[in-house]
């Protein structure tokens, strides 16, 4: 079984529990999904499709002090990041409508025989997304507003600690315009999520998770030839190279580390810094982190479970010769200190971990060819950051890192309207901007005789 609870991670209460779909619950939901694919899909088009997601973008903005009250309780996150996510769920719905005709216009291919060919973009069915807890409403606009864009509908099976948010998604989808069956929450168990992927109505799933849930969804959905997109992992290297500006660098690594408490994909973890501004960065660094342990609203891990990962991810680090710089691993409840890890050598577990949460992984390297060594020597390729006054150089390390993303002089350049996604075990496909609408889309080909 796979309660769905919210937990208030500041005090460990139970807040809620909300029931679990039956067999038959899935079933109806499988039937309505199909109908409203093969009725709405047909006989709207996108200019309608993007006209509900323009509203959408509005309720939630009118709804926003709700909706961050909802997930303050159900994740901890402050309530003025809650609202920031919120806007900017609404930037990305409006992103997708408003790019609409050109992101789903007819592409003309020129061909060697002269014939006039072109690709028209079109649905193909109910689309999956499995959704993770710690974006409740970004993760989950970024996979739905490309697929009803398209035609298609989705089924949402979010994270067990996530369903009052999950519930009210489903209720604004709905105030918006969207029929009954195009969007729809299910409180799914892990055996009901494999029932879905298996049943031949369903055409593709979307997992936002751990490597080990990826791994199971892809399984299922290769062993039943379904089309999937994964958004796993990242231990995000952050490169330092030389630079006039520590400071800015160093506020830029606080930022990325201390996003929504380190519990982010693309968090910046692994800090790895050219020796000519190593000792500079490292004391500036640290001050920084100490000074965000003091914020008058300094939030909670997510949840017991979260908190006793990291607790153990650390102690065995320490245990294995990494040396705590900062912070002393002993959280109160679900309080965790920002800390930061050096002595890091590749034998040790956390060298190919990634730390979800406030964690830093500090690195002193003597050239830009060994931060690249060492920035790839890791299963994960999700983003990245490099600093640098020379814009080139840095373009030059940024081409060979193995990741989906890199974002050079600054944290956190993600956009409502770019693509995001990665590499190696950081999954495969893009979510968000041009790229995603062709992840579920049937490109279909016209040839005109």
């Amino acid at each position: 079984m796979s309660e769905y609870v919210v937990i208030d991670p500041a005090t460990d209460s139970r807040i809620a529990v909300y029931p679990e779909a039956s067999g038959a619950d899935i079933e109806h939901m499988l039937a309505t999904a199909q109908k409203t694919y093969d009725e709405w899909s047909s006989s709207t088009s996108v200019s309608d499709r993007a006209a509900k997601l323009n509203l959408l973008a509005e309720i939630f903005v009118e709804r926003e002090n709700q909706l961050a009250a909802i997930i303050h309780q159900e994740v901890g996150k402050p309530v003025a990041d809650s609202v920031d996510e919120v806007r900017f769920s609404a930037e990305i719905l409006r992103a997708f409508a408003n790019n609409s005709e050109k992101w789903l216009a007819d592409e003309e291919l020129h061909v060697k025989d002269g014939m006039r060919t072109v690709i028209k973009r079109q649905g193909i069915g109910i689309i999956l997304g499995i959704m993770p807890w710690n974006y409740p409403y970004y993760q989950v606009v970024r996979f739905a507003a490309p697929n009803l864009l398209l035609g298609n509908t989705v089924i949402i099976k979010h994270a067990n600690q996530c369903p009052a948010s999950a519930k009210i998604l489903e209720e604004m989808f709905l105030d918006a315009g969207f029929p009954a069956g195009a969007y729809t929450n299910v409180y799914a168990t892990h055996d009901q999520i494999s029932t879905l992927i298996a049943d031949d109505r369903l055409q593709g799933v979307s997992l936002t998770g751990s490597e080990r849930a990826g791994a199971i969804v892809a399984e299922q959905a290769g062993r039943n030839l379904k089309k999937c997109v994964l958004e796993l992992g990242g231990s995000d290297p952050f490169i330092v190279l030389d630079t006039a500006d520590v400071e800015n660098a160093v506020k830029h690594a606080v930022w990325g580390r201390m996003k929504n408490m380190g519990q982010s994909c693309t968090g910046s973890k692994r800090f790895i810094v050219i020796e000519s501004v190593f000792d500079e960065f490292k004391e500036k660094f640290i001050e920084a982190l100490k000074s965000e342990a003091g914020v008058a609203e300094f939030p909670p891990l997510s949840s017991r479970a979260a908190t006793t990962t990291l607790v153990k991810q650390v102690e065995t680090a320490l245990k294995e010769g990494a040396q705590l710089e900062i912070g002393d691993n002993l959280p109160n409840g679900n309080f965790y200190k920002p800390a930061v890890l050096t002595n890091i050598t590749p034998d040790m577990s956390v060298y190919s971990e990634e730390l979800f949460g406030p964690v830093a992984q500090l690195y002193c390297v003597s050239s830009d060819d060994e931060a690249v060594r060492l920035a790839n020597d890791n299963p994960y390729g999700l983003g990245s950051v490099v600093i640098c006054d020379d814009i080139e150089r840095a373009e030059r390390v940024g081409d060979r890192l193995e990741v989906g993303m890199v974002y050079l002089n600054a944290a956190g350049l993600d956009g409502a309207d770019v693509p995001f996604g990665g590499i190696k075990k950081s999954g495969f496909g893009r979510e968000l901007g041009r790229l995603s609408i062709d992840e579920f889309a049937n490109k279909k080909i016209y040839r005109y005789g």
